[in-house]
């Protein structure tokens, strides 16, 4: 015979679809359980005692006793030993109240209700919304009218362009960090054209607001710098590098800062540091990168061939330096063990460079930091090497 815990189990699945309904303006109740374990022949007589004391449980907390929850409805049954019994056939939840009480979900159901009158009178259009959301208009820490000012406020202006603080809500600083996920799916829903990128997931960024963004770092190369232009080290915000323009044909993007602070000087030449490592995916969104020379120098080990494959899927066209097997095998001395990459088929990598990547994956000392390699042989390769005319195209040494 079933169980009030396992009545609950199953009253708890029909929460959410309840909640649906209210919102199309559906009946839900009467809902029946006809499957509750019905007394077979042989049990009046085997357990008679187990199952006189199931029934008097399932009655305790019926509507037949309490007034409220679920209602016991009976069947005659006869039986050949025992004759004539009138025993449980199913369970009703008759009306809304009744199931409401059982599930000891009353708070959260006036929630619901108030939040959702509250929610279709600011904002009519967010009722697709609620059908497939319901669960969040039962929480009572919500407060839903500043949510609304937040949602108001973006549907106006969907593209404010300030910090978030800035932002003339009145609202507390914090109350959209600590509302993010909410408000997030809220103005996905509402204004579905003006989400930068279904992949971003920070808040900011996502919905073209201002943010401490990275800084990328240039140094300008060129012996003889334009006169008007008196710094040669520079940070500047992302947004700005992407929309930068530059003379400079060459751009010599380094992985190690150290490096990058220490490169020769070289004629028409920028050089990038993005923060390091991965960070590379910073350089993927500046266009004017297209038409440049551009030269990667790494690591040698598995993980400095994988920042090169990432580079070349944003710009195909750049090209590694000192990352070779001459430059390898002359400073192997300095060669360690390093972490392993996962990665197997980088077919981004040209067949030299693909050859010293598989070598590195089966060699015990795997890793050459790029900081090993002498300055001196830093700045021959670059500035007897790096610009001469025969240069040619990544695409071009890969066939």
């Amino acid at each position: 015979m079933i169980s009030p815990a396992e009545i609950k189990k199953q009253a708890l699945k029909w929460w959410k679809p309840l909640l649906q309904s209210h919102i199309q303006g559906e009946p839900f109740f009467p809902k029946i359980i006809d499957r509750i374990g019905k007394v077979k022949s042989g049990q009046i007589t085997e357990r008679f005692e187990i199952l006189q004391k199931e029934i008097e449980e399932l009655y305790r907390f019926s509507k037949n006793q309490t007034g409220k929850g679920y209602l016991v409805q009976t069947a005659g049954r006869n039986f050949r030993r025992t004759g004539s019994h009138d025993l449980p056939d199913t369970l009703v939840f008759e009306t809304i109240d009744d199931y409401i009480y059982f599930i000891g979900c009353t708070k959260e159901w006036r929630l619901f209700i108030d939040n959702y009158k509250t929610i279709i009178n600011t904002i009519p259009e967010l009722k697709d919304w609620t059908l497939n959301n319901c669960l969040w208009l039962t929480k009572g820490e919500i407060n839903w009218n500043d949510v609304l000012k937040v949602c108001q406020f973006f549907m106006e202006t969907p593209r404010p362009n300030l910090y978030l603080r800035q932002l003339p809500i009145e609202i507390h600083t914090k109350f959209i960090e600590e509302n993010n996920a909410l408000i997030q799916s809220l103005l996905d829903f509402l204004i579905p054209d003006h989400v930068r990128s279904a992949q971003q997931k920070r808040f900011v960024e996502r919905f073209f607001l201002r943010y401490d963004e990275p800084l990328i770092r240039l140094r300008f190369l060129d012996e003889n710098p334009h006169p008007d232009f008196k710094f040669r080290d520079i940070s500047i915000p992302l947004s700005d590098f992407e929309t930068l323009e530059l003379h400079a044909g060459n751009v010599l993007i380094a992985e190690n800062k150290m490096n990058f602070l220490t490169l020769p000087l070289l004629g028409s030449t920028v050089a990038i540091w993005s923060g390091g490592g991965f960070n590379i995916s910073y350089l993927k969104n500046a266009p004017w990168l297209s038409d440049k020379k551009i030269r990667y120098w790494g690591d040698i080990d598995e993980h400095g061939f994988q920042i090169l494959h990432q580079l070349r899927s944003y710009h195909p066209h750049a090209q590694s330096v000192m990352m070779d097997r001459t430059t390898f095998e002359t400073f192997q001395n300095y060669a360690v063990s390093g972490a392993r990459n996962q990665s197997h088929n980088l077919n981004l990598l040209t067949k030299e460079e693909n050859e010293l990547f598989q070598y590195l994956k089966t060699s015990e000392k795997n890793r050459l930091e790029q900081e090993k390699i002498p300055q001196v042989y830093v700045d021959g390769c670059l500035k007897m090497g790096l610009y001469n005319s025969g240069y040619s195209s990544v695409s071009e040494k890969r066939d």
